[in-house]
């Protein structure tokens, strides 16, 4: 299986300290070692990076955690290969453009086979993953069903929801869903996320050895909020997204929850 990481914040914010701990699952502390891809927003623009090699490895990987591209809206995986090669077309996170912005998609999980029966339209896999066959189908989906984006993110985010509860059917599917605005993160068996702000405190990484007192790298008004596939630190509390639902983010606040149907 892969990791997610996504960010949204209140203000441009860093998200060097997460990565720091996600780099070192990608083939060090964990099995991850089939490529990882960040992408930062900046406005309607995207700043990506993506690399085949493992993360734990890779000068690129280093150069993001040395270096603090700050950006409100950041998305982030590595990968474990079951569907597709390990090569750059299939390295995640993968984006298209839908009503003028770009959307940006990373997955978690494989799904059955018979999703490549499914009929695209209007977008097409570059790679042959599972995932970004998933996403094209999903980005289909929204372009049918909306021709303009909907002013209402409720409603955006309840038909999202409703795409992602069909994939779910097909297999496992945790996902991270951005367009420069809000993040979508969609739950079939692991995430969580935790949102901080003032009054901040210290954590400690999981996966190496790095503490950082946010009080002294924060202003009191400042608000970040980080979802992960596992929780990232061991000296906070993180909250479960539950299965089948959909946490929809914006500048770090929780605005919308689509739960699966009981």
């Amino acid at each position: 299986m892969c990791e997610l990481l996504g960010m949204s914040a209140n203000v441009p914010t860093d998200i060097c300290f997460s990565f720091s701990g996600l780099m070192q699952r990608g083939g060090s502390t964990g099995p991850h070692r089939d490529g990882w891809g960040i992408a930062f927003y900046e406005g309607k623009g995207l700043r990506s990076f993506h690399d085949p090699d493992p993360s734990c490895d890779s000068k690129i990987a280093e150069f993001i955690k040395n270096h603090p591209i700050k950006s409100t809206l950041v998305v982030s995986h590595i990968r474990q290969a079951n569907v597709g090669k390990v090569s750059l077309e299939n390295t995640h996170p993968f984006s298209r453009e839908l009503w003028g912005y770009v959307w940006t998609y990373a997955h978690n999980g494989q799904l059955d086979k018979v999703l490549f029966d499914w009929p695209l339209k209007y977008y097409y896999p570059v790679g042959n993953t599972d995932s970004e066959y998933a996403f094209c189908w999903l980005m289909d989906q929204l372009r049918a069903a909306y021709p303009k984006k909907p002013t209402d993110c409720a409603e955006l985010s309840a038909f999202i929801h409703q795409c992602c509860e069909q994939l779910r059917a097909l297999g496992v599917f945790n996902m991270l869903l951005a367009e420069s605005n809000y993040l979508f993160a969609y739950n079939s068996t692991k995430l969580s996320w935790i949102t901080r702000q003032a009054p901040f405190g210290e954590a400690s990484l999981k996966d190496c050895d790095i503490t950082v007192d946010f009080k002294n790298e924060t202003s009191t008004t400042d608000k970040v909020t980080v979802v992960a596939t596992e929780p990232l630190t061991h000296n906070e509390t993180w909250h479960t997204i539950k299965t089948g639902e959909l946490a929809t983010f914006e500048l770090a606040d929780l605005v919308v929850q689509n739960f699966a149907k009981s």
